[in-house]
């Protein structure tokens, strides 16, 4: 991805970050709290998604 297309993201994702009402952020803030996080990651950590990423690499 060229340097020119990347900031061109970052622009649109942080223009449009800032053009959301603050009722909306905090709505979606406190809706991803609720949700829970996988089991394996809450309990073991990184571990597992390294060893699903080294293992998708490999196929």
């Amino acid at each position: 991805m060229p340097f020119n297309d990347y900031v061109k993201y970052l622009t649109q994702q942080i223009t449009a970050y800032m053009d959301t009402p603050a009722k909306e952020k905090k709505d979606q803030k406190a809706k991803d709290k609720e949700k829970p996080p996988v089991y394996s990651n809450r309990w073991l950590g990184i571990l597992p998604f390294a060893f699903k990423v080294a293992k998708k690499k490999t196929n």
